[in-house]
């Protein structure tokens, strides 16, 4: 399984398999021997370089504090589907302006209340879309510009297509 390994902000990938460990494309030789003498120090083999280890969780922050031969490092071991998560949401919170109005379902559209140009609040119609017999008022989720007019009146648009554009 592949990690994203961040250590005191650092992003290293790691990959475990059966056939071992690699780091940075190499293979490493990494063996960790459980606590001894009723310690909660541990002894990990490096390539052969034996090293002590004490790591300590952060509990519900995720992530870990270790010494490492007695040197401090801040780490969090992220999963492939963890990594993708975070960077999707990251990505999200970056977005700025308003989002575009999506088309919810497969129909007709029936009305463009709108153009290029034209200022729009917050919670306005701007397009109606026809589907199983029925009429669906689509509304601006935020205020702000329409900067392209994507939907046709007459004509048929799919689940997920954007309609319209605002800035």
């Amino acid at each position: 399984m592949k990690y994203l390994v961040r250590v005191d902000g650092g992003d290293h990938e790691v990959v475990l398999g059966a056939e071992g460990v690699t780091h940075a494309g190499a293979e490493v030789r990494a063996h960790l021997e459980g606590a001894r003498l009723g310690t909660p120090i541990r002894l990990l083999t490096l390539d052969g370089k034996v090293h002590s280890l004490l790591a300590r969780r952060h509990p519900g922050k995720g992530g870990y504090t270790l010494w490492l031969d007695g040197y401090r490092y801040e780490v969090e071991a992220l999963d492939e589907r963890t990594r993708s998560i975070r960077e999707l949401s990251a990505g999200a919170e970056k977005a700025t302006g308003p989002a575009p109005l999506i088309a919810p379902m497969p129909g007709l559209v029936v009305r463009v209340s709108i153009a290029v140009g034209d200022t729009v609040a917050a919670g306005q119609a701007l397009v109606s879309i026809e589907a199983m017999k029925m009429e669906n008022e689509l509304r601006s989720k935020s205020a702000g510009t329409v900067k392209a007019v994507r939907a046709v009146e007459g004509a048929a648009v799919e689940k997920g297509a954007i309609l319209v554009e605002l800035e």
